[in-house]
């Protein structure tokens, strides 16, 4: 059973704070050839939100990685489910992401984009758990810095729910989904 504890940032804080990233990358990025790579589920939200506050046309994409499954801690290994379909190849990639929390998925993905000859590969999240860190990488536009707890809302999910609610909650979780 899942229970929602509290409400952690409210829908209000969360638009203003998309309104501040959308402004610093438009400001950042004007005039160059810009991808914003969405990683899946969690960002949808959040990039659709994004998306709409920069103030010049931009590419979109979306990856689908793995390295939690169902459950609530990551398994350490990064999976490629659904890889994109631009070639960014000269391009900018900006990747959104809804939590970091680790580093691990990110740091993957930024070697990733490199490899593949992107212009720069940068970083944008809306939120991030500093004190979960495994890697140190670098987060170019970080929305909120939230403490250790898990959770949901806003494109964040515990096994497939609660991505809809429109602010981010702290939940309790008392039991393993089934498989």
């Amino acid at each position: 059973m899942t229970e929602l504890k509290k409400v952690l940032v409210s829908q209000s804080e969360l638009a203003k704070r998309v309104q501040e990233l959308g402004a610093e990358i438009s400001r950042d990025y004007e005039g160059k050839e810009l991808v914003l790579v969405g990683i899946l589920k969690g960002a949808a939200v959040f990039m659709a939100d994004l998306m709409r506050e920069i103030t010049f046309p931009v590419g979109i994409d979306f990856m689908a990685v793995s390295s939690y499954g169902t459950g609530s801690t990551t398994s350490g290994v990064v999976t490629i489910k659904q890889d994109i379909h631009t070639d960014i190849r000269s391009k900018h990639v900006l990747l959104v992401e809804d939590l970091i929390d680790t580093g691990l998925t990110l740091q993957h993905l930024k070697q990733l984009f490199a490899l593949r000859e992107a212009a720069s590969v940068r970083i944008c999240t809306i939120l991030s758990k500093p004190s979960r860190r495994l890697v140190d990488v670098p987060i170019d536009y970080c929305g909120i810095e939230i403490p250790d707890e898990f959770v949901v809302g806003y494109g964040l999910d515990y096994a497939e729910q609660f991505r809809n609610l429109p602010e981010v909650w702290v939940v309790g979780v008392n039991a393993q989904p089934s498989s």
